[in-house]
């Protein structure tokens, strides 16, 4: 059996996680609809490289092939655009947990429509990520900052360096 599929499964988790932190930090200023186009032209021009650095000989694309690329795609940019505008409203990891929901869905449509089975390790994995999930999704920031600029902020007010940061309490004394 061909184990590649786990290392590319790893770079696709490493760049999710990439999107995730780099999208927060780049919508600090931009709209996400405009931030979603940026992206995708980055990416067309990433995946056109590889396609002509690859040199692989064209195939004709049928007819139904058309229709779930077309589908696919339709798909991926609502889920990048819903991606990009939650990065605003919500911590990353929350959005990138509930973004994973997309497991759950996945298992489910591929035993409603693809006819996919699975045995108990497969139910208790989904139950196990499904319940990460609520658990991410559901938890309150222990101290929530803004942006990373907030972040840095706060630590050069702490070492004496800057402004006091916003969430930390006045006790009493001089200014």
């Amino acid at each position: 059996m061909n184990m590649g599929w786990i290392a590319f499964g790893l770079l696709a988790a490493l760049g999710g996680a990439g999107v995730a932190l780099f999208g927060k930090v780049g919508l600090q200023d931009l709209d996400p609809l405009r931030a979603t186009l940026l992206r995708s032209v980055v990416m067309t021009l990433t995946i056109a490289l590889v396609v002509w650095l690859r040199r692989t000989p064209s195939q004709p694309v049928g007819g139904r092939a058309w229709i779930f690329i077309l589908l696919a795609g339709g798909s991926g940019a609502l889920s990048w655009l819903a991606y990009f505008a939650g990065l605003r409203l919500a911590p990353v990891a929350q959005l990138a947990a509930l973004d994973r929901a997309s497991l759950l869905f996945i298992f489910l449509f591929g035993i409603l429509f693809l006819g996919e089975r699975y045995g108990w390790r497969g139910w208790v994995g989904i139950s196990l990520v499904t319940a990460g999930m609520i658990l991410l999704v559901t938890d309150r920031p222990l101290q929530s900052t803004p942006s990373r600029d907030a972040a840095v902020a706060g630590a050069s007010a702490l070492d004496g360096d800057g402004p006091e940061p916003l969430s930390a309490p006045r006790t009493g004394g001089p200014p």
